[in-house]
């Protein structure tokens, strides 16, 4: 091999090894927007959840937007309705970071086999039915429907808990 051939091969390595560093750090942006993309939506939803939250604590704030409360008729109820909308939105954060890859498969099944509980509870069930708005992912909502659908089946005896449950 002549010299000048041996430098040739040598500026193909470097350039490889440009070209590998240049992909590799485009793979770790596009990473660490999805990451950010996930935290962002995740602290909507958090501030979200904190005004539920006050609600809860407080179920007198809940009278500021009355169309929020037209379906509960005492403090409990409007303490249950907000307490339950606070476990959707930290779901619905679970939810989202799995649906971006943030999460594994097992970890998320376990929560939704949690939420399949919740979901059969009537308090939960009277929250979702009421009529008044829930801020959630487009989404987010349909899937909960189903949820709940699998819930009631559940409840129904038309679909069976896992064993050990």
């Amino acid at each position: 091999m002549t010299l000048q051939e041996l430098q040739v091969t040598f500026q193909a390595l470097s350039s490889l090894a440009i070209a590998g560093g240049f992909i590799f750090t485009a793979m770790q942006f596009r990473s660490y927007r999805k990451a950010q993309h996930v935290a962002n939506f995740a602290k909507l939803v958090e501030m979200q959840m904190h005004l539920r939250e006050m609600r809860v604590h407080d179920p007198k704030l809940a009278e500021v937007y009355r169309h929020d409360i037209e379906s509960t008729h005492s403090e409990k109820e409007v303490r249950e309705y907000f307490f339950n909308l606070m476990q959707l939105s930290v779901f619905e954060i679970v939810w989202f970071a799995h649906r971006h890859g943030q999460l594994p498969d097992d970890y998320f099944r376990s929560w939704e086999e949690r939420m399949l509980d919740i979901a059969s509870e009537a308090s939960f069930q009277g929250m979702m039915a009421a009529p008044s708005m829930k801020i959630m992912h487009d989404e987010f909502q349909g899937y909960m429907l189903g949820v709940l659908r699998r819930a009631q089946q559940r409840g129904a005896g038309t679909a069976t808990p896992d064993a050990g449950r």
